[in-house]
């Protein structure tokens, strides 16, 4: 395998970090050409100083300065914001770039790398979810692979690797249930931020650790899935499997089913990504059955967790709607976290928006980036009465 050279956009949070790890232990394999963090500034110095690459950049302009004077001594170019996310993107030489930025704010790099025909490894599923349609067109007109890290779209993707002349008749999607499963919505009215925050199984960061207890974070990987596998809303399903072994699964028009199996570890799904179409060897933690006499599944309960029926409507809706409710997501969590708003208020918040908000059938780039930024104001002045 040649030398891949990676872009991280997003370098200092949860997956951007894993991804350092994978790299750091194939270095024969892989170099860096750009990092990027929205904040954490001390830590992409670091990152910077480790790894060499063309571009640093920093969301927040406020830090551009902090950043600019510890690379000076270097040749790293320093940029700030997405836009010198763009600009880095379109002039550093980079196979495969790594979006793992949070939310919205991942969508322009993304076009831009396709643009570029750079091949992704998305973890930033708020992309597809945004503007799915415009996306995985532009991907197909410039042939760029898109290849998933989600821990779930990664396992449906390795399950479907040599299927290529067999239809799916329905792709599976597993989730953990998050740390209220089998609770009811009489018991979630005093949910604090600490409990919401306390994943049974994941390390991940606030927001999608918030959408996990919320189920949006599902709610948003169907939409996702849509759209990476070309199935329908009817084509997907979601099945609670609170051990998280099993990723996610593919059926088949034959009946049969394939599964991804492992420990809950994201390093696995990047590595895959990074290195795909090949296996590279690991270290990581094997999976022992013995260990796991018990593997269970339930349906998830979408009377108590709307926020997942809000995503199937949002998809069947199509046009602008998932854009829509992505927005107002962002937000509601963001209220949430700074105690403005009650957990079951998040998809009381989404659904307001997803109710008033003008609908467009058929949305261009500028009216995603528009309903985008209208929907925030709406959910910021959103109340529950």
């Amino acid at each position: 395998m040649t030398l891949k050279s990676v872009a991280i956009l997003g370098s200092t949070g949860s997956i951007g970090t894993q991804a350092l790890d994978v790299i750091r232990a194939n270095t024969s394999l892989f170099s860096v050409s750009i990092l990027s963090a929205g904040n954490n500034v001390e830590l992409l110095i670091q990152q910077c100083i480790e790894f060499k690459p063309k571009y640093a950049i920093i969301g927040n302009k406020d830090k551009f300065s902090q950043l600019k004077e510890a690379l000076i001594d270097t040749k790293i170019k320093v940029l700030a914001s997405v836009d010198g996310i763009c600009e880095a993107l379109e002039n550093a030489t980079s196979d495969i770039v790594l979006t793992a930025l949070v939310g919205y704010a991942g969508l322009k790099p993304t076009l831009t790398a396709i643009d570029q025909g750079i091949t992704i490894a998305l973890a930033n599923k708020e992309t597809l979810v945004v503007a799915g349609e415009l996306v995985t067109q532009k991907a197909k007109e410039k042939n760029v692979a898109i290849i998933p890290v989600d821990s779930e779209h990664s396992a449906i993707f390795q399950c479907l690797v040599g299927e290529e002349q067999n239809p799916i008749e329905k792709v599976i999607l597993t989730a953990s249930g998050g740390p209220f499963r089998g609770k009811k919505r009489e018991d979630l009215l005093e949910v604090t931020k600490a409990q919401a925050l306390k994943h049974p199984n994941w390390s991940m960061g606030a927001k999608i650790t918030i959408d996990s207890a919320s189920l949006m974070n599902k709610g948003l990987e169907v939409i996702e899935a849509k759209w990476l596998f070309d199935v329908s809303g009817e084509q997907i399903d979601v099945v609670v499997h609170p051990q998280s072994i099993v990723h996610s699964l593919v059926q088949f028009i034959d009946g049969s089913i394939k599964a991804q199996l492992g420990l809950p570890d994201m390093k696995l799904p990047i590595q895959y990504a990074l290195g795909y179409p090949k296996r590279l060897p690991s270290d990581f933690e094997r999976f022992n059955f013995a260990a796991y006499p018990t593997l269970t599944f339930e349906a998830p309960d979408k009377e108590t967790f709307v926020n997942l029926e809000l995503a199937y409507k949002a998809l069947e809706q199509k046009g602008n709607s998932a854009c829509i409710l992505n927005a107002a997501n962002e937000i509601a969590v963001d209220r949430f976290l700074n105690d403005e708003i009650k957990f079951l208020d998040i998809a009381g918040l989404n659904q307001y928006c997803m109710e008033n908000y003008q609908f467009i059938a058929n949305p261009t780039y500028e009216d995603y980036v528009a309903t985008d930024e209208n929907v925030r104001e709406l959910a910021k002045n959103w109340t529950n009465k």
